[in-house]
């Protein structure tokens, strides 16, 4: 077993990303909720057994190097599977009355709490993690025909981007489990995955500009709290 108690580098980095670029890499494939973790074993891709022991307040990256060998050139690089995300788009409410805005928000937080969905507020959007089936999530959203909002699908590693590192591990740490098709509600029929709210049709994700402080972490409805 070999054990890991620093993170080398990272293949974002121009000097990592040329040096195994002609490598014998070997991957270390983890979940969401296993990145958040500081201590955890696993076993690679080609059946190496590793232990994870780095300092508590670190995470685990996607592509983070864990070991390299410089004279065999062979690397042990980390693979993060982080699930799609639903975007909510809520800028479109400022050009809403104040009251029809501040309605639709509350009927918003009311619907994800029911539902139980983990979310990350940043600015005028809303990071929703697949808990659940991406038709469920589809049919909730049409069938409460939210006034003034549109929203999408996008893979999880588009998102990482946006957001600071504390709120990428609140928004993927809370989002362990495998998804399924639970529901709070019986909706009568399930609407085609369009993502077409009131005549909105979906756009590709661009990102939004923002300040960490100015992010707000929310665990719709009953939280549950995770150990190590």
């Amino acid at each position: 077993m070999i054990l890991i108690e620093t993170v080398m580098g990272n293949i974002d980095a121009p000097e990592w990303a040329e040096r195994l670029s002609a490598a014998d890499t070997d991957l270390l494939e983890i979940d969401q909720w296993e990145a958040q973790k500081s201590r955890f074993r696993k076993t690679t891709a080609r059946g190496v057994q590793v232990a994870i022991s780095i300092d508590r307040g670190t995470h685990i990256r996607d592509g983070d190097v864990l070991l390299w060998d410089a004279q065999a050139r062979s690397a042990i690089v980390v693979r993060i599977e982080l699930r799609d995300v639903m975007i909510v788009h809520l800028n479109a409410l400022m050009s809403l009355t104040p009251e029809v805005a501040m309605r639709t928000c509350v009927e918003l937080g009311h619907a994800m709490g029911n539902q139980h969905w983990p979310a990350l507020v940043k600015d005028t959007v809303v990071y929703v993690p697949l808990t659940v089936d991406r038709k469920v999530m589809t049919s909730v959203m049409n069938t409460h025909r939210f006034e003034g909002l549109r929203y999408e699908f996008v893979p999880g590693r588009d998102v990482i981007p946006y957001l600071a590192p504390h709120e990428s591990r609140r928004l993927f740490g809370g989002a362990e489990g495998p998804v399924h098709s639970h529901t709070h509600e019986s909706y009568a029929e399930t609407e085609p995955e369009s993502g077409h709210v009131f005549g909105h049709p979906p756009t590709r994700f661009h990102g939004h500009s923002g300040t960490p402080g100015q992010a707000l972490s929310a665990t719709a409805g009953s939280a549950h709290d995770h150990h190590e």
